[in-house]
């Protein structure tokens, strides 16, 4: 059955083996680690420690993990998601690909099922083939890294993003051409760029889907919203996923809940036993 995890990017404020303890207890299985200034930092002196107190935590609750990303100020405390991929500056471009096999590094340490990433947004000054070009040649030396390392990568499409949706991972998957690159789904956004349905983009895209982020929202605003605060209706998600034998992790993400960590973790649970209880 599915992994049913939460990304620890809604438990800012919060040590990280502590984050582990409560979502263990209130049933998660799966934990999406954002890595952060203090949520196994790759640059910390200390991170060894850290890894083997989150490998021996998680062997111990029996619960597996995704490498998560998208932290916002960590490369850049200046700007927000900066440097990318497909920054001007190829100075930037090399040091978010240096971040990014870290995480990959970290995820064989972990046994990850997953490492998540995201394109960034294209500077209006740059030339969309050259961002795609930028883009490709990044994914390919990821795709190889990731490979020597047995580790799963998937790109998650985001709004207002280079890789935007589900035909922009279409296009980047045929240029990259690397088994290593899957799709990382998240429901809120393939709901607000897609134009097929949500169950739709599920079974076209089922061989593709390595890890699944789920979370409310409204069209046409990218606001992530806890469940029943948008219009998802998330039942026909989790029924085609459960047709289509997806048994990967599904995290919720609600980065902007972290005032209620615990309560939103424990309300979410609930509401996906709900949703998972009527298939």
């Amino acid at each position: 059955m599915f992994q049913i995890g939460y990304n620890t990017n809604g438990f800012k404020g919060f040590p990280l083996d502590i984050t582990i303890e409560i979502l263990a207890k209130l049933g998660y299985r799966c934990v999406a680690l954002t890595l952060d200034y203090f949520s196994l930092n790759p640059y910390h002196p200390h991170l060894d420690d850290e890894l083997l107190m989150t490998k021996k935590m998680l062997a111990q609750k029996k619960m597996n993990c995704v490498i998560e990303t998208g932290a916002g100020f960590l490369l850049d405390p200046w700007r927000k998601h900066q440097p990318t991929l497909i920054s001007h500056n190829q100075i930037g471009r090399e040091k978010r690909i240096g971040f990014l096999k870290h995480a990959i590094d970290i995820a064989e340490v972990l046994n990850a099922t997953v490492v998540s990433f995201w394109s960034g947004k294209k500077s209006g000054d740059v030339p969309s083939a050259r961002a795609w070009s930028w883009m490709e040649t990044a994914c390919r030396k990821l795709c190889d890294y990731a490979a020597l390392k047995k580790v799963q990568l998937a790109i998650e499409p985001e709004p207002g993003m280079l890789v935007e949706n589900l035909t922009h991972f279409q296009k980047l998957k045929k240029k990259v051409a690397r088994d290593q690159l899957g799709l990382t789904l998240d429901i809120g956004h393939a709901y607000l760029t897609d134009n097929l349905s949500l169950p739709d983009c599920i079974q076209k895209f089922t061989g593709e889907i390595k890890n699944i982020h789920i979370e409310d929202m409204q069209k046409p605003i990218h606001n992530h919203l806890f469940f029943g605060d948008g219009n998802i209706d998330f039942f026909p998600i989790f029924r085609t996923l459960k047709q289509s034998g997806y048994n990967g992790p599904i995290t919720v993400e609600l980065s902007r809940h972290s005032h209620a960590a615990v309560e939103t973790a424990e309300k979410a649970m609930t509401f996906i036993q709900k949703c998972l209880k009527n298939l």
